[in-house]
């Protein structure tokens, strides 16, 4: 009888997982996505492809696929007066040379492609809502209704996770935040007066404000140091005020024009920079991955990364173990947690050179980027 694996959350964590389960597991294992949205997400920033994500991709047969959509650009850091004040790019920095920078949705597409084959089902538009653990299964139910069984669930399904929530308890017991919030969205009726494929970024004290050219949109991202806010994730009239609260008596280079486009956007995307911090990612038959179980936030620049070489050392374990869950998942959680920790480590520093608290750490970051840029 097939063992039939539930994954919540159909990005890269998810659809890495499904594809290595259904490569490793054949006949042997019905996989089924539960995506909360109603197709898989568009927009975002670019995201980065690093280090042995980059083999696990090759691995999948999509390394040239991933290539073909690379994000190559420039970055300009201008003035309040749109002058520049560094160019650089960032393909050109010893440390990430070989990595590939990638539109968001690019990235999901292409692995959603090498994973929806007859093996895979996927069920858009849905969402978990109890998750019930028993000695030979976990019952879901979910939101539309429907009930099923499954031997193993995965949480991929981002830093809010519901299985995270339902499986492991309170969010607030696990997110460690870092004092900014951030939004996104496209607003592709702004000017740049910059070459296409740029990324445009001015900086305040305490504020960012950026956009990044792709070769049909312009995504517009604020971001802002904040102490910890009363918001809920899910309420997007919230999030609007909360933006125009921080940044509507901001006059400075294309900030206005960036609110209002954000505050007009029927996608926007509005959420704080924090971590995940677990004693363990897993619970029984229930596991998490990706953001769900150890979110970097996206200033150190690894989130995909770690989410694409979780899912396969979970993947992996499953298979050294021949299916023991126990073995696989204690594995899981010994062996990737030195990485994830050394990743996370990381924030600090990035959060100094891309949100200055004071004018001397405004001009030091700008310094940082032009000795980076000189190589």
């Amino acid at each position: 009888m097939k063992k039939h694996i539930l994954i919540s959350g159909a990005s890269f964590a998810g659809l890495t997982l499904a594809y290595w389960l259904n490569k490793f597991g054949g006949d042997q294992l019905k996989i089924t996505i539960v995506e909360i949205g109603k197709e898989l997400r568009k927009g975002g920033s670019p995201i980065d492809v690093r280090g042995q994500a980059l083999n696990v991709v090759k691995d999948m047969g999509i390394y040239e696929k991933i290539k073909a959509k690379e994000f190559i650009h420039d970055t300009e850091i201008v003035n309040a007066k749109n002058e520049t004040l560094v160019n650089f790019s960032i393909n050109n920095f010893e440390q990430y040379r070989g990595d590939i920078e990638i539109n968001r949705f690019d990235l999901v597409e292409i692995l959603y492609q090498a994973t929806s084959d007859n093996q895979v089902e996927f069920l858009f538009g849905n969402s978990i809502k109890t998750l019930t653990q028993h000695t030979q299964h976990v019952a879901v139910t979910f939101e539309n209704g429907a009930q099923g069984d499954f031997d193993l669930v995965f949480g991929a399904d981002g830093t809010h996770s519901i299985v995270r929530k339902l499986a492991f308890g309170d969010e607030k017991h696990f997110s460690k935040f870092f004092g900014v919030y951030f939004a996104f969205a496209e607003a592709n009726n702004i000017p740049t007066d910059r070459a296409k494929d740029t990324g445009i970024v001015y900086r305040e004290v305490g504020k960012q404000a950026v956009l990044y050219q792709f070769h049909h949109s312009v995504n517009a991202l604020l971001m802002f140091l904040s102490p910890k806010l009363n918001w809920d994730y899910r309420n997007q009239a919230q999030h609007k005020q909360i933006l125009k609260a921080a940044f509507g008596k901001d006059t400075n280079w294309k900030i206005p024009e960036i609110l209002e486009a954000l505050l007009h956007s029927d996608s926007l995307f509005f959420d704080e920079v924090c971590q995940i911090h677990m004693p363990t990612w897993t619970k029984e038959r229930v596991a998490l991955i990706g953001d769900a179980a150890y979110a970097p936030s996206f200033f150190t620049g690894m989130g995909t990364t770690l989410a694409i070489l979780g899912a396969k050392n979970v993947a992996d374990a499953l298979v050294a173990s021949k299916g023991d869950y126990h073995a696989a998942f204690a594995s899981y959680n010994q062996t990737f947690r030195p990485f994830t920790e050394s990743i996370q480590a990381r924030l600090a520093q990035g959060l100094k050179v891309q949100l200055p608290e004071n004018e001397q750490e405004l001009q030091a970051s700008i310094e940082f980027f032009k000795q980076r840029a000189k190589g």
